[in-house]
This record gives structure tokens, C-alpha cells and sequence, in this order.
């Protein structure tokens, strides 16, 4: 459901709030405590306008989606968000009742901190704002805050270089004129901020590996953000725009969007024995069919008995639900490449989806900001996961049967001949530092997790000699 259904002419959204922030003009001050009030509000109005840039090529449903002109490799593009101060107030209100006062660490990217341990369950507010591109104007985009903790740490840092989710028909309720809107065909979008990224390439490059990989997964493009929020276009530095699964992913690279789609966290999305709930695979398509079964059906045999005592039965019936293939394809990747932040460690960071042309629920990657780096929390996975954890029976189980493990280990050789080998990918890496280097090194304070442009520049080094470390380790494991 939309947060805009109530068609009046002035929309106000009271957020109870003990106190509210406001924007200050000095980049050493770009946020401080202000005024206390009880209210700020989201203001829905101009209800008349007229969508003159519209075009059916760039705003209409009736446009296949445009990847050449929107994921574009070749060259840094720009979007230009205009949104008024008073909703702008409203967002920043919000992420302080959400995430406490802004800039209240002392420690993390780029001299900020690191924030807490605990996130909210909320998601950020939707307001309306303009947002410009090429000299069109799309109209009373919804535009929110995205993240967990890199949205925390980034606000607790004092740093405003914030993720954002952009849904370019969220107030289509209200504003009729802009109903079915979309971007070069495109509804929804990413604007991830590159967050804990010194070399701001690892959405990007990792993406891209899975892709080559043969795996389906976001589009993803450089873009410069510069957000006018009352005092003119302010540079919010350089961001990497990725494709939204539940939109174009599914439609684009699959026989059609019809299947299930779900997004694992957190309870059950571990898969462990017992764990099944609805609410750790929350629906993104179909959701008013309350059906989960093909996910009870990946639980039930995954956990078969006969995965001891019949082996090959068991994978027979796995096979049938699960595509076994493109996970362990998938999990070779992610492992060869380091990436910490999603199954193996953490109950978040994919989807599943129930590909119409086999029926099978299907893997795909998601969120690859802190992949290509040994990483946290314990690390990334060993390749022969002698360090892994936990229950996380998609991998154990997989791995201990020999058949499985032959895929892998193919997958894993397949991965560092091919997407990840060292030349290559090193190439890539060159290729893409000198193209974002200009908008990188002059990103401001305030708005940068970079300590200074050299710290860029390190962050290059440091991907590519890990490439190197991972072709030696990939080298030892196979033998």
C-alpha cells in the first residue's frame, strides 16, 4: 500500500517527535540540534501541475526498460533530487526518532562513528521531490532513506552521504498526471552510497562478476547525487545506482515476473532445521496469496533423512525444488570473491525466486557493498568452509556430499579462470578507478566516508591486491 492515498490538497503526516533537526549551511555543520517542537510534517500539495518533460520513452509503463541509457559502464552520470525544506525536515525528523541524534558516534568511516548494534524496523519515510536528469524533470518521485546499519553508522557518524530508494510512482494516488511514471522504464531504484568502501567499486565490480558468472542479478551504474533541499544543489558525492529485483531483475531475466519472489531476514532465513516462518520470507510479488509452499518445500528436503541414508535420492528431491546448481554457482562466486555479509554469516542479503520455466526456487545475490574484502564479523568464509559457524545447512549439508561438492569446487575453478581472474579483474579495477576518480577525490566533508582523496586511491590498491590473494588461495584449495 502506498503512504499517499488520502487525496486532499495539503497532505500532513504527523511524526511525533521530541525534538527536530535543521539544516545548517556550513559543510562542518551540516546538521546540528536545533528548535524543539512536536511535530514535523510531510507536505503533499501542488496538486495541480502539469508533467510537461513527459514523454512515453522516458516516463511511460509503455517503455521497455532503457539499460543502455540507465547502466551505462562507460561514463558517470548525474541526478539532481529538488525536495522542499519542510519535507526535508521531515526525513531528517524521522531518522532521529528512528536512529537518535544525528552524528551522535564518535568513531567509523571517514571520522564519524560507527553507531549501535541494534536497528530499527522501520523503514525511512517517503516524501515527494523532483528529481532531474539530462534536463528532464520527473515528478513527485517518492524518495526515502535506505540502509541498516550502514543507514545507522552513516547517521550516527555525522555523515549525510546517506543510501536512498527512489519509487518513481509512489504518490500516483495523489497526482494522477504522474500515474504509471517511470524512469526509462524503470519503476524503483537503489541509490546505494557506497558505504565502507575507500575504493567505491565493490557494489559495482561484484555485481558484475555474479553476472559474468551467468547469474541473474542487478544492473548496476555510477551516478553523482547533488540534492537541493532550500539553499541549492548540494554534492552528496558519488553513488552506484542498482536495479531493483521485485522490478525489471525478475521481469528482464527470467521467462516472466510471475513467480514467487521473497526476501529472506533474519528467522528462517538461515534455513536450519524447524526455523520456517512466513515472516523471515517476506513476500515481494504475489503477496495476497498466502502461500509459501514452494519455501516449506526447499525446508523439507533439504532436512530428508535420506540425505544419510539414500544420498542420491535426497539430491533428486532437492534438485526438484531447489536450483542446486546456480546456488552452488552462486556460492563459489561469493566465496572466491569474499563476501561476509549475507548467507553463511548473516540471515539477510538475497532473494529467492520461483523461476516460472522450472518451477524451482532460485538464488540470487543482493547488497554487495562489503563483498571483495576478508570482511567482519569472523570474516568471510574459508572456500573449503572450515570456518563456518552456525546452522547454515544450505552450505554444510551441500558441501559433505561429494557430488555437490565436485559442482562447487568446478564452480570455484570456473570463477577465477573466468570473472575473477587476476588480469582481468585487475583491468576492470583500473578501468573504472580512472573513470570515477574526478568525482571520488572531490566528494565534500560531511558528505564521504573518505578521509581524503589519497584514501581512494589506497582503496584501489587494496581490491587489487586482493584479487591477487584470492587467485593464491583459490590455487591452494584446489590442490
Amino acid at each position: 500500500m502506498k503512504n499517499s492515498t488520502i487525496k486532499i490538497a495539503l497532505l500532513f503526516i504527523t511524526i511525533s517527535i521530541a525534538s527536530y533537526v535543521h539544516i545548517s549551511c556550513s559543510d562542518d555543520e551540516i546538521i546540528s540540534d536545533a528548535d524543539t517542537t512536536e511535530t514535523t510534517n510531510v507536505v503533499v500539495d501542488d496538486l495541480d501541475f502539469t508533467p510537461t518533460d513527459w514523454t512515453t520513452e522516458t516516463h511511460s509503463k509503455d517503455a521497455d526498460p532503457n539499460y543502455t541509457e540507465v547502466f551505462d559502464n562507460t561514463v558517470v552520470k548525474r541526478l539532481d533530487f529538488v525536495v522542499s525544506n519542510t519535507n526535508w525536515k521531515a526525513m531528517l525528523a524521522d531518522m532521529t526518532s528512528l536512529y537518535g541524534t544525528f552524528g551522535s558516534s564518535n568513531s567509523g568511516p571517514g571520522g564519524g562513528g560507527g553507531g549501535g548494534t541494534s536497528f530499527s524496523d522501520e523503514d525511512p519515510i517517503f516524501v515527494p521531490a523532483s528529481v532531474f536528469y539530462n534536463g528532464k524533470e520527473w515528478y513527485k518521485v517518492g524518495i526515502r532513506f535506505k540502509g541498516n546499519s550502514s543507514l545507522q553508522s552513516a547517521w550516527q557518524a555525522g555523515i549525510l552521504k546517506l543510501s536512498f530508494k527512489l519509487d518513481f510512482d509512489e504518490y500516483e494516488d495523489d497526482y494522477p498526471q504522474i500515474k504509471n511514471q517511470r524512469f526509462y522504464g524503470f519503476k524503483k531504484f537503489s541509490l546505494k552510497n557506497n558505504y565502507d568502501d575507500d575504493a567505491l567499486l565493490r557494489e559495482k565490480v561484484a555485481a558484475e562478476i555474479f553476472k559474468n558468472a551467468g547469474l541473474a542479478v542487478s544492473n548496476t551504474g555510477f551516478y553523482t547525487l547533488y540534492v537541493d533541499y532550500g539553499s541549492g544543489p548540494q554534492y552528496f558525492g558519488l553513488y552506484t545506482l542498482v536495479e531493483e529485483i521485485d522490478d525489471t531483475v525478475i521481469d528482464t531475466q527470467f521467462s516472466s515476473g510471475d513467480g514467487n519472489l521473497y526476501k529472506p531476514e533474519d528467522d528462517g532465513a538461515n534455513f536450519a532445521n524447524g526455523t520456517f516462518n512466513e515472516d523471515g520470507f517476506e513476500k515481494k510479488t504475489n503477496e495476497d496469496e498466502a502461500d509459501w509452499s514452494d519455501v516449506k518445500a526447499v525446508f523439507s528436503a533439504l532436512h530428508a533423512s535420506t540425505r544419510t541414508t539414500d544420498p542420491a535420492a535426497w539430491r533428486a528431491g532437492l534438485d526438484a525444488v531447489f536450483d542446486t546448481d546456480v546456488f552452488l554457482n552462486y556460492l563459489a562466486v561469493n566465496t572466491v570473491i569474499q563476501n561476509w555479509d549475507t548467507y553463511g554469516r548473516m540471515e539477510h542479503n538475497y532473494y529467492l525466486y520461483n523461476n516460472p520455466s522450472t518451477n524451482k526456487l532460485t538464488w540470487i545475490p543482493w547488497d554487495n557493498n562489503e563483498a571483495l574484502q576478508t570482511g567482519k564479523q569472523g570474516g568471510s568464509l574459508n572456500l573449503n568452509f572450515s570456518n563456518l559457524s552456525g546452522d547454515w545447512p544450505l552450505i554444510s549439508y551441500l558441501y559433505a556430499d561429494s557430488v555437490y561438492k565436485a559442482k562447487y569446487d568446478a564452480y570455484v575453478k570456473a570463477t577465477i579462470d573466468g570473472p575473477f581472474e587476476t588480469t582481468h579483474i585487475q583491468a576492470v579495477y583500473d578501468t573504472y578507478a580512472e573513470l570515477i576518480a574526478p568525482y571520488a577525490t572531490t566528494e565534500v566533508k560531511g558528505y564521504s566516508f573518505l578521509n581524503s582523496s589519497s584514501s581512494f586511491y589506497s582503496g584501489i590498491s587494496a581490491i587489487k591486491s586482493h584479487a591477487s590473494s584470492r587467485a593464491s588461495a583459490v590455487t591452494t584449495y584446489l590442490k
